[in-house]
């Protein structure tokens, strides 16, 4: 549902037959999302970025956890992911949803700052389009209206 993502492939999925826990391993090809300007940088110039994304979805606990690294640039760069959704204490029909991420990179020189700047930026975008796509998926799946 992204405009950026060209294509994924489910390389792993397995489930938990003790724990009911759904795994699955997914690798994602995206559109290179690197500014122009900072592709003038040879290892930068490059049509598509994989990443690899790892899921436990466990739906008796209600909760589904999400861990996602890159694998292009990884002689020159970490960036890892991790998410959660789960049910809301306060409100069982809630959704909490927390995020981190974790950005380093190194072996550019001076650009170290600058590309750990825009990939943090990507990643914060990145965390508000997934809100509204799950948004948009459960709406669509439970019919129910969103708190504005």
């Amino acid at each position: 549902m992204d405009k950026n993502v060209i294509s994924v492939k489910i390389v792993e999925e397995k489930k938990d037959e003790s724990t009911g826990i759904i795994y699955r391993k997914r690798i994602a090809i995206c559109r290179n999302v690197v500014p122009e300007i900072l592709r003038k940088v040879n290892i930068l110039k490059v049509p598509s970025i994989q990443l690899e994304e790892e899921s436990w979805l466990n739906l008796q606990e209600r909760n589904m956890a999400i861990q996602s690294h890159c694998l292009t640039w990884t002689q020159y760069a970490s960036m890892k992911e991790e998410s959660v959704f789960r049910e809301s204490v306060e409100n069982p029909n809630w959704t909490e949803f927390v995020q981190r991420g974790r950005i380093s990179v190194t072996g550019a020189g001076f650009l170290n700052c600058i590309l750990e700047t825009f990939a943090s930026t990507f990643l914060r975008q990145g965390a508000q389009k997934g809100i509204r796509i799950m948004e948009m998926l459960l709406k669509e799946q439970c019919g129910a209206p969103l708190a504005e």
